[in-house]
């Protein structure tokens, strides 16, 4: 059988004439026809062109030969200065020249880029892979397979008009196509420092400095917008106590505006006009639903109030946000709020209240095609012409628009605004207190804001006293379903193993409730106190640092005088039931919840009779002291006398007897006798990090449908079905006797 030529086979197979100008078809199936037919001519490279910027030639093609520097920088590591001084000098201009294309910033914590303290936030590690294709010394992409670039190449020298008559998909064609260098270089994005790069996908990392309220007053001050708003962000895991007490004073801003029909709504201070509102962040931790989390504002806004102090009881309070990020509650009403308003957003906060996440929830995203007024100020827009003589013009355009920042001033506490994009880059979400390192600004709106978040202030120090591989387990991240746990007389609560309530009335009995991510356990008192003052005779693992339990101090004694007894009463007192009012109930009801900074609350409740709660406890006390004359008795004429005595001489006789009758006679004050409250004694390190706030009644929002006994329990049978049976068996039963007897 005659056997014909290769060549002519694939010509005929593939339909190529012996000098074709274009390929007709796919070159996948053959992938050889490629180095036979078209070999690409090598061109020399230039020295004036950057090596990231060079068109590549394939690697199966031909070897070629890099210069000096090229090779040393894709070869030899950046960081690297052992050796001759002349090779540590060079190493030093190569890391200047390439730290300067580094970003300004981090886009993930703010902090400005450096590259010689690796302990400090914005360092780059010139080595880092990331790091180096950003900066152009790694090739973005490289080639798995030699049959990849010969495919991709074949594609892109086809006619598609004739590749689509001849029925071949072009759009799944297309789709294969790998993305270009220019295309890789506009998606790329700017790489997040050392230090958000391990808090991101290891989860390690250690806080920042945080600052005062004078610098935070101070950065506000350099907002070059005229109308700026502070959105005060607190936690509802431990709300009120994240909040700035006298922030409007401190940051001097407007006051916060009062009830009266009269008061300002709008006030300028230094030329600027900054107003103030406040948002509990994470509200999903209070309850399960967001209608039961609108049902608590009233307690929330007189919580706040309390708060505030005197200024706070005639405060309007309608600037009050409960927002969740996580479940997206009131995130939409309030992204709307801040693109209504425009001009500067400041979040400000103490840090790990979740500021960051708040403000990726309610960043007013993809808003440049906003039309501004005429009256608005807008930035001049320079733009710069880019030659087209060079094959890699819109290469290096796209490079240099992406490395260029503008001027900033180094005496400046703000930064320079980035350039505004649709979708810009969000700060970086982490559990690790103290995240931002410096103030991240984000325009929106083309022109018509920004949103900026500002470093945490410093709000606990209880992490300190915690070991490393737990301090992570001090926050709460979802709703807590707790356990009712009973503290009976001579026992007390242990949070951790750090704090510890005991009541103080030895014959009282509690029930708590422990909101907090740290599991509680109860104990005897003797030996909860060992446990927490870390005695070597009590071998019981805590959460505490060693050497935390000679710091352990009292934080305070709390009263339970908040009164439940409604809300925990149930049918009792439900007006369709009965017609029983809690002051004809022989007990009350009485809780509070103990704060903890940062962690969660514990909510504590005891019942306590009515006759012990309002004074019959004092007159018992008091019974030795005062001693009861016997009354004297009257004879019966002595009796007869009184009765048939005239009461208006009797007022006669008093009334001379009287002086300054008539006279107006200011009635002696009475003294108040406070209730005898149930009281707790909280200890802490160091005597802090502990508040109490009006009960919240969480467990009767979060409690459990099922307890853990009910669903081991058989379930109640109706007794209407057993009487028929019993009833029907005793009928064939009498009539089977009955027959038996005939």
């Amino acid at each position: 059988m005659h056997r014909a030529l290769s060549s002519r086979w694939l010509n005929d197979a593939l339909n190529i004439a012996e000098h074709p100008a274009r390929l007709e078809l796919p070159l996948f199936l053959c992938p050889l026809a490629r180095s036979t037919v078209l070999r690409p001519r090598l061109k020399p490279r230039s020295d004036a062109v950057p090596y990231r910027l060079q068109p590549r030639s394939p690697s199966w093609n031909a070897s070629r030969r890099s210069l000096h520097s090229q090779a040393a920088l894709a070869t030899t590591s950046l960081s690297d200065t052992s050796g001759s001084p002349g090779s540590s000098e060079e190493s030093r201009a190569v890391q200047l020249k390439l730290a300067r294309k580094l970003p300004r910033q981090c886009a993930g914590c703010g902090a400005f880029s450096q590259f010689e303290e690796p302990e400090m936030p914005g360092y780059y590690d010139l080595d880092r892979k990331a790091v180096r294709k950003f900066l152009g010394v790694e090739p973005m992409f490289h080639r798995s397979r030699q049959e990849d670039k010969i495919y991709e190449d074949a594609l892109k020298h086809f006619n598609h008009a004739e590749l689509a008559k001849k029925g071949v998909d072009v759009k799944a064609l297309a789709m294969s196509i790998g993305p270009t260098e220019e295309e890789l270089w506009q998606r790329l994005k700017p790489p997040l420092c050392d230090r958000c790069h391990f808090l991101t996908h290891h989860h390690a990392g250690e806080s920042i400095f945080h600052p005062s309220i004078d610098s935070i007053r101070d950065t506000i001050a350099e907002s070059p917008y005229k109308h700026n708003h502070v959105y005060h962000v607190l936690d509802a895991a431990d709300f009120p106590m994240s909040l700035v007490p006298r922030i409007t004073e401190l940051l001097e801003i407007m006051p916060l505006r009062t009830r009266n029909r009269r008061a300002l709504r709008q006030k300028f201070f230094h030329g600027q006009l900054t107003e103030l509102s406040f948002v509990i962040t994470r509200s999903d931790l209070l309850a399960p639903t967001k209608e039961q989390v609108d049902r608590m504002f009233p307690y929330l806004q007189r919580v706040l109030r309390e708060v505030l102090a005197k200024s706070g009881q005639d405060v309007r309070l309608g600037n009050l946000f409960a927002v969740s990020s996580r479940r997206s509650w009131w995130t939409k009403e309030l992204k709307e709020t801040i693109w209504r308003r425009g001009g500067a957003g400041w979040m400000v906060g103490k840090a790990n209240v979740g500021k960051s996440q708040l403000f990726e929830a309610v960043f007013p995203k993809g808003r440049m095609d906003w039309i501004p007024s005429p009256h608005q100020i807008k930035a001049k827009k320079t733009t710069e012409s880019v030659s087209e003589t060079g094959p890699n013009s819109l290469l290096e355009a796209a490079q240099e628009a992406l490395f260029k920042e503008p001027y900033m001033d180094t005496y400046a506490l703000l930064p320079p605004a980035p350039k505004e994009v649709q979708y810009p880059e969000m700060p970086l979400v982490s559990d690790l207190p103290g995240t931002t390192a410096s103030p991240i600004r984000v325009p929106f709106g083309n022109g018509r804001g920004e949103l900026i978040d500002l470093p945490g202030l410093e709000r606990t120090g209880l992490e300190r006293y915690v070991k490393k591989e737990h301090r992570l387990s001090l926050i709460m991240k979802t709703r807590i379903v707790p356990e009712q746990i009973t503290v009976k007389p001579g026992q007390s609560l242990l949070i951790g193993g750090i704090i510890r309530i005991t009541p103080r009335d030895p014959s009282l009995v509690m029930l708590t409730y422990a909101f907090t991510p740290i599991e509680p356990h109860v104990t005897r008192t003797d030996k909860a106190i060992g446990i927490q003052n870390q005695d070597t005779d009590v071998k019981v693992e805590t959460i505490a640092e060693p050497g935390t339990g000679d710091k352990i101090a009292l934080a305070g004694s709390f009263k339970l005088k908040w009164d439940v007894t409604r809300q925990r009463s149930g049918p009792l007192l439900n007006p369709w039931v009965t017609s029983l009012g809690v002051d004809d109930l022989p007990y009350r009801v009485l809780s509070t919840d103990i704060l903890i900074e940062g962690v969660g609350w514990v909510e504590i409740v005891a019942q306590v009779r009515t006759r012990y709660l309002f004074g019959e406890s004092q007159r018992q006390g008091n019974a030795e002291e005062k001693v009861e004359e016997p009354k004297k008795k009257l004879s019966g004429w002595e009796k007869f006398e009184a009765a048939m005595e005239d009461p208006r001489k009797k007022l006669r006789a008093v009334q001379r007897t009287t002086p300054g009758w008539g006279q107006e006679v200011e009635p002696e004050p009475q003294a108040k006798t406070e209730p005898d409250w149930p009281i707790v004694d909280v200890y802490s390190p160091e005597g802090k990090y502990i508040s109490c706030r009006e009960p919240m009644n969480g467990w009767n929002q979060n409690k459990p449908l099922h307890s853990p006994g009910s669903r081991k329990s058989r379930p109640r049978k109706s007794m209407k079905g057993v009487k028929k049976l019993t009833k029907k068996r005793n009928r064939e039963r009498e009539a089977a006797a009955a027959s038996a007897s005939f």
